[in-house]
Order: structure tokens, then sequence, then C-alpha cells
């Protein structure tokens, strides 16, 4: 008799990624061919009205290899990419990662064990104690540090280290109970799910990760930085947390 597997949704979202996509996919797929067989893994890439040849080379992909699949969706927005594909999933626990895979794979069972182990949400840190950046030019690293530490810790007397690292995962509960909670359709989808989550009860995992910065990143980090303070404004007036 066969053990059911636990199902793995692995969630990349991708906006004009056609130079990296290829590669980066069949990496990330491979990888899991290798450590992920104790689950049933799949991975969506999740392409946000990209205006170049992701979703062409996304669904040739899918064509060649039945656990990845394309979605695509006609609004930019890392955050709504996630959470289209996430809901629409029927895992047993939910991943998205960056494209760029800056953070090293290593870290991703250690994610879904964090899970198996009865956290709700399991994220990279790339400041917790023990964590490797390699790459980062220093306005970032204040930026991010302003940004977790003053902005989120200070206002919200939250407990998590990162809020920006695009590594994550949670549990179907957490689809299904909270991120409809969450607004935000662009970079502080991440800061947003990680606030009302902690302030909402759920237990939050962080793993201090390698993570290596890719210089092709397309992230505007005024525009950014923001929309971060927009979405913490919003936050603080509606206190979603104390909605039953």
């Amino acid at each position: 008799m066969s053990i059911k597997k636990n199902k793995v949704e692995i969630t990349v979202p991708a906006y004009n990624e056609e130079e990296e996509l290829e590669k980066h996919i069949t990496i990330l797929a491979k990888f899991c061919d290798e450590n992920l067989s104790m689950y049933d893994w799949h991975i969506t890439v999740a392409d946000n009205a990209s205006t170049d040849n992701t979703p062409v080379i996304a669904a040739t992909l899918a064509k060649k290899n039945q656990r990845i699949s394309l979605l695509r969706l006609e609004q930019k927005g890392r955050g709504r990419a996630v959470k289209r594909s996430w809901s629409m999933s029927h895992a047993d626990f939910c991943v998205y990662m960056d494209l760029d895979l800056s953070t090293d794979l290593v870290h991703l069972p250690k994610l879904i064990n964090a899970l198996k182990n009865g956290y709700d949400i399991a994220i990279g840190s790339r400041l917790a104690k023990g964590s490797k950046v390699e790459g980062r030019t220093m306005l970032r690293e204040i930026t991010s540090r302003t940004l977790n530490f003053f902005f989120i810790q200070l206002f919200f007397k939250t407990h998590f280290t990162d809020a920006q690292c695009g590594f994550k995962s949670v549990t179907k509960n957490v689809v299904e109970n909270l991120i409809p909670k969450i607004q935000d359709n662009s970079w502080f989808f991440d800061g947003e799910l990680l606030i009302v989550g902690e302030k909402s009860g759920y237990k939050i995992y962080e793993e201090p990760v390698h993570w290596v910065d890719n210089p092709g990143s397309t992230v505007r980090l005024m525009a950014t930085i923001f929309g971060d303070i927009k979405a913490i404004s919003r936050l603080l007036l509606t206190k979603p947390w104390e909605m039953h």
C-alpha cells in the first residue's frame, strides 16, 4: 500500500523574464526531482502581464514536463500572481520564490518541513542570525533593515526579521483563511502577509538563508519603498487582524 504524499505547490512569479526563465525553472525542477521525492510537487510559473516571450517559454516548459504549468495574468503584480496561484491550488503546502533563485534552494525542504512540524508560515530570512548575504549593495541593505526594523517591528511590534525575502511557504489553512485578507497585490504582499499573520496568531518559522544578489533584478527601489509605506499606513489604519 502506497503512502499518500503531501502536495506542494511552488509558485514562481514572472514578469518579462525571457532571459532567465528556462534555465532557472529547469534548475528548480531538477532540484525538486532530487530533493522533494517525498512530496507530490508542482511548479507554476505565474506570469503577470509580461510583454516579452515569458509566457511562450513557460508554456513550452509545461509541455515538456507535466509537473510544470503556466498561469497567465493580464495584470501586473507579484502579490497578485502569488495569491491567484495559491488560491487555485489544492496543495497541502504552498511555496513562492523569486525566479532569480537568489536564495539557495537547499533551504526549500527546510521551509516545507517547518510547516509539516506545525508552523503555519515559513520564510527565508537574510537578516536572521546565521544568514549569509553576498553581493548586496549598501543602499539595498540599509533600505531593507530600515523597513524591517523601523517601519515594521516598531509600528506593529512583530518579531520576524525579514519581510521581503522572496522565499516563503504557507499551509493550506493560511491560503484559505489568511490570504483572502491580504490586499496588497504588489511588492508589500510579503510584508502584509507576515504582519497580519503574526498579529492574527499564526506561527511563523524563519530560516536563515544563503542569498546571492542578482544584478539583473527588475525591482525599482523607490517605487517599491513608496508602495510599502502606503501599505503600512493602510494596515495601521485598518488593523485587519482585529476583524472577526
